[in-house]
């Protein structure tokens, strides 16, 4: 088994115009953005000190009317076998898996409360190992939105191994669950009713919030929540891209 199962190893941006998600992702976070030069498929890879942190596409046209969004990797040793469990759970696969050559095989999926996310597995056995956790343009937080965060919880502990770390009574917004999958680490929390439908979050790690924040409405995103203080004494800011993508920030300082 790899030290790496069950742990989100990578992420996906999609969207309708490449080139300006790139300016806006490239301004915003930092981040080195490169063609991998696959003939036919413009894909960037975004990555912090030669490192890889994620992807980004145009939508296909199999994927025609699906929002514009980012979309986490969790590693499993053996994807089909993942996928049939997940199923078995109540979840469902919205793409079977699929090899990509020369990188690995992978299969996009909707928990049973309908929150899409993909399993994958590196051709190479395993994923390098990432930057120290706080370095800037990493993903620092993984946050679900979900019906019911306790069912949510349950489920991806089950098929992962996830441990909850503690909670937090949010009052009238019920209960936040930290899990954590050897040292990393995300929140569950059962979503406003008038809310998006179910879906993970994930916030990039900058360096001063204020400042992020300015970059993300230069470059024509939103904010839609924040600046907000949260437990560590980190600052998170939920965003939106021109696209009106979800992301997430969180920085040491404000």
């Amino acid at each position: 088994m790899s030290d790496n199962s069950g742990k989100f190893v990578w992420y996906e941006w999609m969207g309708a115009d490449l080139a300006v998600a790139v300016d806006f992702y490239r301004h915003v976070v930092g981040w080195t953005l490169a063609e991998t030069g696959m003939a036919g498929f413009p894909y960037q890879i975004a990555s912090v000190g030669g490192y890889g942190v994620g992807g980004m596409l145009q939508t296909p046209p199999e994927a025609k009317g699906t929002p514009p969004c980012w979309t986490g990797y969790v590693y499993v040793d053996n994807v089909d076998a993942a996928v049939e469990t997940l199923k078995a759970a109540g979840g469902s696969a919205m793409r079977p898996p699929m090899d990509i050559p020369n990188v690995g095989r992978m299969a996009i999926v909707a928990d049973p409360q309908g929150a899409p996310f993909a399993l994958f597995k590196d051709a190479g056995g395993d994923p390098p190992p990432a930057p120290p956790p706080e370095t800037a343009g990493l993903v620092g937080w993984r946050e679900l939105h979900t019906h019911d965060g306790k069912a949510a919880f349950d489920l991806y502990a089950s098929q992962f191994g996830w441990k909850e770390d503690r909670q937090f009574d949010m009052g009238p917004m019920g209960v936040y669950r930290i899990f954590d999958i050897g040292g990393q680490q995300g929140g569950m929390m059962s979503k406003a009713p008038e809310g998006p439908g179910p879906c993970w979050l994930y916030y990039f790690i900058v360096e001063a919030a204020d400042a992020a924040n300015v970059r993300v409405t230069a470059k024509g995103g939103k904010i839609l929540h924040g600046p907000h203080e949260v437990p560590g004494g980190m600052w998170a800011t939920q965003c939106a891209d021109p696209e009106g993508a979800m992301f997430g920030l969180v920085a040491a300082k404000k």
